[in-house]
């Protein structure tokens, strides 16, 4: 049953969100290979992150993946780590001040380009191997979001990411 727009939960689901902050930008160019950390990536409705190995056969929903700094911190101490490096995550783009799960099934801009959160990104088993005993349990629940590039563009270390309006 769909959410009637008119009700207080609808509301407060469509209520103003602070905009956050890329903070780290990485590609996959190969399957299990290190991370390549950039300062500008392009993203294309087609193809999705340029650069990075899905970006050819991910059919759109998962174009791009992101995740909390405010994560990282979390998945750490799970760890008891005092700090993660976004690489071992394999996720393409690091935000900070914006809260990913308010964005599901929302447009989102990333610099100048729009996405569509189109779902959880959830740990791979790779995550034992990666951050050792416990790390796919650590990652869960704080794995970020995979998104589709609706509209082209450009984000870079520093661009805004903030909720759009659907058109």
């Amino acid at each position: 049953m769909p959410l009637d727009p008119a009700s207080p939960l609808a509301r407060l689901l469509d209520a103003p969100m602070r905009p956050g902050r890329v903070v780290w930008i990485g590609l996959r160019p190969l399957r299990r290979g290190p991370m390549q950390i950039v300062e500008t990536a392009t993203l294309d409705p087609q193809q999705g992150l340029l650069g990075d190995h899905y970006s050819s056969r991910t059919g759109g929903a998962r174009h791009v993946t992101l995740i909390q700094a405010e994560h990282l911190a979390a998945i750490a101490a799970h760890l008891g780590c005092d700090a993660l490096t976004p690489e071992l995550l394999r996720r393409n783009i690091v935000v900070s001040g914006i809260n990913l799960a308010a964005l599901k099934g929302r447009h989102l801009r990333l610099g100048t380009a729009v996405l569509e959160a189109t779902g959880e990104c959830h740990p791979c088993s790779r995550m034992e191997e990666i951050l050792g005993e416990g790390g796919y349990n650590a990652v869960r629940g704080h794995g970020g979001i995979t998104a589709r590039v609706i509209e082209a563009g450009e984000v870079s270390i520093g661009s805004v990411v903030m909720r759009t309006i659907e058109r």
